[in-house]
């Protein structure tokens, strides 16, 4: 086993440790470690919820999940050498649960969880839809996911991290904190909010204290979105086997990580539609020297997908969606909102099965279904497509001239309204 370089107790909550994270992005964020170029390491992780989420048949916890409180990463972690200009090689040799440990109160203890999030906490990338709570938890059988909440599934989870980037520096941080206000601007009393600005309350920053921290809360990123350093991508093939080339912004770039999920379907259309979990990741760097020039890298990170790893699908039911809304009004080449038709008409179809639509929902957000924007050039309509691996079901989903296999739906979804 690697060197563990960022530890975490499962007893003690995230600010209690004995190295303490952060929840915002800042660049006067001490790195709590320094590694080496071509160090391999691991490091620990805790649920993004720090332990709010309980394995149990009430959606309340999601109803009020401390959104403030988010991410809680591990890190910064500076690697010796790196400097502005740079391009950060990360390889993700190996990501799990809690090692060792197979039940337990805390997601990644044998156990994870998908919600829906409330409408007015946060919502969901089909929140007009879905404006209420809900929640389903997954039971992890090695790398089997199996759920009381969503019977007549399982499959086999692509374990990756949502949240893996690089520390902004003073620039960047000001350019984020200047758009997103100019955003939420344009309509501030929106619900969901338009953007997340900084928020002093709740903040963690490592190691910082006083006037220091303060400064720094004041306009530390909130880790909501992805950013031109990463961030919370959730993208699920950032699994194991994978490379990952990272602008660096800072001197020693302060690698940071967490949210790690067991399985994810693409989009985490539910917003925490991963199957959230703490857990560990082992990690592997290097530096390239100049490496944002020379490859024309100046935002954003590119990526080598782990070839190897994960499960293989190869019959899928999919559903198409195109830029006209439910009310039958035409959008031009809106792909955001093909892909929202897409994933209603899967949710409609699952139904007919025996389903709740809440359970379809939490089900596209967890299980590894692929989304992808399939026309994006054929005026007025984008066409989105979602594909459900067939062979997650234990009864045949495909449709015939007998008629959609009828199942019992067991318990359902726990659900919890504002």
């Amino acid at each position: 086993m690697p060197e563990v370089v960022f530890p975490l107790d499962s007893s003690k909550k995230f600010t209690d440790q004995e190295k303490v994270g952060h929840n915002r992005w800042h660049y006067a964020i001490p790195p709590a470690v320094t590694v080496r170029p071509g160090d391999t390491f691991r490091v620990h992780c805790r649920e993004w919820f720090d332990g709010a989420i309980v394995n149990d048949d009430s959606a309340d916890d999601i109803l009020n999940a401390p959104l403030k409180t988010v991410h809680t990463l591990s890190g910064p972690i500076a690697v010796e050498g790196a400097k502005p200009g740079d391009l950060l090689i990360v390889d993700i040799v190996d990501v799990g649960p809690l090692p060792q440990e197979d039940t337990g109160p805390l997601a990644g203890q044998g156990w994870g969880y998908t919600g829906i999030f409330a409408k007015q906490n946060g919502g969901s990338f089909l929140t007009d839809q879905f404006p209420d709570a809900y929640k389903a938890v997954w039971d992890f059988h090695g790398h089997t996911a199996t759920s009381r909440h969503m019977p007549h599934v399982s499959f086999t989870g692509m374990i990756h991290p949502g949240l893996m980037g690089t520390a902004p520096s003073k620039d960047l941080l000001g350019t984020w904190n200047a758009r997103e206000a100019a955003l939420i601007a344009t309509d501030p009393d929106r619900v969901p909010p338009l953007a997340l600005p900084p928020e002093p309350e709740y903040a963690i920053l490592g190691s910082l204290t006083g006037d220091a921290f303060a400064a720094a809360a004041a306009e530390g990123a909130r880790t909501a979105p992805p950013r031109e350093n990463g961030g919370n991508q959730d993208i699920k093939n950032l699994t194991r086997g994978t490379r990952v080339f990272y602008p660096v912004f800072v001197d020693g770039a302060n690698l940071s990580v967490g949210d790690l999920h067991f399985s994810q379907g693409d989009g985490e259309i539910t917003f925490c539609g991963g199957i959230e979990m703490g857990g560990f990741i082992d990690l592997h760097v290097d530096v390239i020297d100049g490496g944002m020039e020379t490859y024309g890298v100046s935002e954003n990170a590119i990526f080598l997908p782990g070839g190897d790893v994960g499960p293989r699908y190869e019959q899928f039911v999919a559903f198409s969606g195109t830029s006209v809304t439910l009310d039958g009004e035409q959008r031009y080449l809106d792909s955001h909102l093909a892909y929202q038709r897409a994933c209603l008409h899967a949710i409609d179809y699952l139904t007919k099965f025996g389903y709740s639509p809440e359970q379809a929902f939490l089900l596209l957000g967890a299980a590894p279904v692929e989304g992808r924007f399939s026309g994006v050039v054929d005026i007025p309509n984008s066409c989105a497509t979602i594909y459900i691996p067939t062979s997650i079901f234990d009864f045949d989903v495909t449709p015939g001239k007998d008629g959609p296999t009828r199942i019992d739906p067991g318990i359902g979804a726990p659900h919890s309204a504002a």
